[in-house]
């Protein structure tokens, strides 16, 4: 990681410092780190672990079952997504608003997700997930990639640590469904990958579409606070059932 970080702050300080907008500033400068990531790891496969396709061997296989796996968990997620407003809807909790531009949300959504859970799932449930399983038993590497993986979404300042605090335990409880999902399917990415994508392009077309108003008939510690699903209880309730059914087809395979 220092040498990673060694290559890219030469190369990316200067853009911070020429460019003028902010998106193309921090899309450059992200793909340049992951660029550089990946080129890492193909020589710290080869070199250190004699590994020449350690790509692969973190999950990241082309074959039909891998992209199967990716599509089924791109729907599952969201339909997850889909049935917790739905549910919230009919309870009274929120009112759905009249769509404006969803077309257009829907595809940008999607590469967005693809795009973001690709990496980071690459990241945790692949290079990470990997390295600590070589020293640990599966156990502590489960609870130290889910908890790494919740933690890393904190920084930020200070005040938005504390804003968004309360979806820690779903942040958690996501990381243990994802490692979950990847032992299930025997090592292949391409579950953690589509149900990671599923659940953030559901949120992505509700939350940018602006398609929900809340009623404001319960607390936001139920539906989300700060409106995040992640952060409320029926946000909570929905992925541990998803967790408890993800754990225990792992356990049979």
């Amino acid at each position: 990681m220092l040498v990673l970080l060694t290559l890219w702050l030469p190369l990316a300080v200067p853009i911070y410092w020429l460019g003028r907008d902010a998106n193309s500033i921090s899309i450059l400068t992200m793909l340049l780190l992951y660029g550089e990531f990946i080129f890492l790891l193909r020589l710290w496969g080869t070199n250190v672990y004699r590994q020449r396709q350690i790509l692969q061997d973190y999950g990241l296989v082309n074959i039909r079952r891998n992209w199967l796996d990716l599509g089924s968990g791109l729907v599952s997620g969201l339909i997850a997504v889909l049935c917790l407003f739905g549910l919230e809807g009919w309870l009274g909790w929120l009112v759905w608003l009249e769509p404006s531009g969803l077309p257009r949300i829907i595809l940008e959504g999607f590469v967005v997700a693809i795009a973001v859970c690709f990496a980071e799932e690459l990241v945790f449930r692949g290079w990470l997930l990997d390295e600590l399983q070589r020293d640990y038993a599966f156990s502590t590497a489960l609870w130290v990639n889910a908890f790494i993986f919740a933690l890393l979404h904190f920084i930020k300042p200070l005040p938005d640590i504390v804003r968004t605090l309360p979806q820690f335990p779903a942040l958690l409880l996501l990381g243990l469904t994802l490692v979950w999902a990847k032992r299930w399917k025997k090592n292949r990415l391409g579950l953690s990958i589509g149900f990671h994508a599923g659940l953030v392009w559901g949120y992505y077309i509700i939350n940018v579409g602006q398609l929900i108003k809340y009623s404001g008939q319960v607390p936001g510690w139920i539906t989300g606070v700060n409106r995040n699903p992640l952060a409320g209880v029926m946000g909570l309730l929905m992925l541990s059932v998803i967790a408890l059914w993800m754990r225990r087809r792992s356990l049979n395979y």
